[in-house]
């Protein structure tokens, strides 16, 4: 497809430079995911599931897989390598 000359000026503009397409929002499922994938992590740091009992990381770590396991999807349960969804 050819451009009309004068679209292809405007999109020459130095000032359009820097314009990107804003970056896709992380869905409800994507951040549940990447909340348990750094369980995932700190398991595999620490040898144990997080407890409320630690310091306030692990504490909040605790609090997030206690809501995770109540919002378990099987399309979480794909990032769940050591099976802490029950």
């Amino acid at each position: 497809m050819d451009w009309p000359e004068e679209l292809l000026e405007i999109f020459d503009d130095p000032l359009l430079a820097d314009v990107r397409p804003k970056p896709k929002a992380p869905t409800p499922d994507d951040r549940l995911a990447q909340k348990l994938l750094e369980i995932n992590k700190w398991v595999a740091e620490h040898g144990s599931e997080p407890t409320a009992d630690g310091g306030l990381k692990e504490k909040l770590l605790a609090a997030s897989l206690k809501a995770l396991r109540t919002k378990a999807t099987d399309s979480l349960r794909q990032y769940d390598e050591y099976q802490l969804l029950g």
